[in-house]
Order: structure tokens, then sequence, then C-alpha cells
């Protein structure tokens, strides 16, 4: 076997256990989803949108772009929501969140420095935290009111140490938080296109007008 033979081999099996460690992670996810925590989350996101507060989402490193396509995601489906970027929030962008307001915050670690520095800035706002982080005993799930479990085993891949598998459980979880806020405020088809009215989604939702129940 040539040594480009062998390193082609090597790399397709990388990718393959990429896929595995994120199938098993999803798996593990949906097992040991906690239905208290998330209504735990429901209620404070639901109670500070109808005082007409704000949702932040914020996080360091890959984090923080799931946090951006949350706060998108979030906003699309019922629940306005802003990024808050993590390592600017103590230099004054915090000034962005009010007393009462609900930051959520990712981690898969939970002990990021800069994240940590700006749970406890929030926190000392008076604002209310949802963690969406893999270390439940870590110093971020000890700060937040509410704690979904984003943990995974493994990230797989060659070395074991890129957040690839983390990263999706992070996403899912951020995923399954909105699909539960969207239900709970009951958005519709039709709320949902005149947010979203343009691209294939835009078409797609203007077609029947059902709220799921």
């Amino acid at each position: 076997m040539s040594d480009e033979t062998k390193a082609l081999r090597d790399a397709v099996a990388s990718a393959r256990d990429s896929l595995a460690a994120a199938a098993e992670a999803q798996t593990a996810l949906a097992d040991r989803f906690d239905a208290d925590a998330y209504e735990r989350a429901i209620r404070l996101v639901a109670a500070r949108r109808e005082a007409g507060g704000r949702v932040h989402v914020t996080g360091v490193g890959k984090p923080e772009h799931l946090a951006r396509y949350a706060a998108s995601l979030l906003s699309s489906t019922g629940t306005p929501a802003y990024f808050l970027h993590a390592t600017e929030a103590v230099h004054g962008s915090a000034g962005q969140v009010q007393p009462g307001d609900v930051v959520v915050a990712i981690s898969n670690s939970g002990s990021t420095a800069e994240l940590l520095d700006t749970a406890a800035l929030v926190r000392g706002l008076g604002a209310r935290l949802i963690a969406v982080v893999g270390g439940l005993d870590s110093t971020l799930a000890t700060l937040a009111d509410v704690v979904l479990d984003a943990g995974v085993d493994r990230e797989g891949g060659g070395l074991g140490l890129a957040p690839r598998a983390s990263a999706g459980a992070e996403l899912a979880v951020l995923g399954a938080l909105s699909a539960a806020l969207e239900t709970h405020r009951g958005w519709t088809r039709s709320d949902y296109a005149a947010h979203h009215p343009s691209g294939a989604l835009g078409k797609k939702s203007r077609g029947r007008d059902e709220q799921v129940r």
C-alpha cells in the first residue's frame, strides 16, 4: 500500500468516525432529555418576552458562531433574540442587557474564562442565565438558572480534539429550545412567512397555515 493510499484511507476513516461520534452524541442527548429543564427554560423566556424584555445568546470560540445562528433562529421563530459578544461584554457591550433579560450561554467545558466573566457580569446586572453546556458540574452550570445538557463522550475525528460532536450537540439543543418556544407561543406558518417572506422557506411557509399542537 502506498503512502498516499494509506493517507486517504486514514482520512476517510476519520470522516466516518466523526459522523459516528456525532450520531452517538445525538442519540445520547435524546435519551437523557430533561423535560423539566426545558420547561423551566420555556417559562423564563416566555415571561421575559411577555414583559417586553430581551433574549441574548453568547459564546466564545466555536460557540460564538452557534450563538449568532441561535439568535437568528430564535428571532425567526417567535422569540426576538440578540447576539451578545462574550469578550466585548465586559468592555461595555453588556449595556444591551437589562435586568430580567435572559442570556443563553453556550460552552462545552463550561469553564472558558471569558464566558464566565460575561456570565457573572450579566447575572450581576439582574439577568437570568440559561446554560447550554457539556460540563454539567462546571462553573457556568452553577451560575445558571437553567442548565440544558449538551454533553458528548467524544468529539470524533483523527485527534478527537476539535469541537465537532460537541458543536453538533449544542446546535441540536439550541434547535430543540427554539422548537419548544415556537410551539409554546403558537407560532403559525403565517407568522413565519411574515418574518421570512423570501426564498424557498418563505414560499413553503405560505403553502398552508397550521400550527403544531
